[in-house]
């Protein structure tokens, strides 16, 4: 794969993992789903583990597309601007993120 598709990859990557995250916080949920909990139990926990992992397959991606040095570096700044890009959609379009965890009851 290019180099580009790489990075993309891992901005995609990057995006959906802070949505993720911040899907697991209460607040969020609420905000998104317009609900006051989670469906079970447990989806707190999942949204935090595949949150996490999709960050971690981010840095993947960039290290497959640059050098280790400049590849962390392009991680550190897409994890900043995914985190920039998901406060701003809580604030001005949360039901948007419903995209990215459809297993919810309407």
């Amino acid at each position: 794969m290019s180099e580009a598709l790489w990075l993309a990859l891992a901005a995609v990557l990057s995006v959906a993992g802070m949505a993720w995250l911040a899907l697991a916080m209460d607040v969020h949920w609420v905000q998104v789903m317009g609900r006051p909990s989670h469906d079970a139990a447990g989806v707190p926990r999942l949204l935090r583990c595949i949150g996490a992992a999709a960050l971690a397959l981010s840095l993947l991606a960039c290290l497959m597309a640059d050098a280790p040095s400049m590849a962390v570096l392009v991680w550190v700044m897409l994890l900043a601007g995914a985190a920039t890009s998901i406060a701003l959609m809580l604030a001005w379009r949360a039901p948007a993120l419903r995209l990215l965890w459809p297993w919810t009851r309407s």
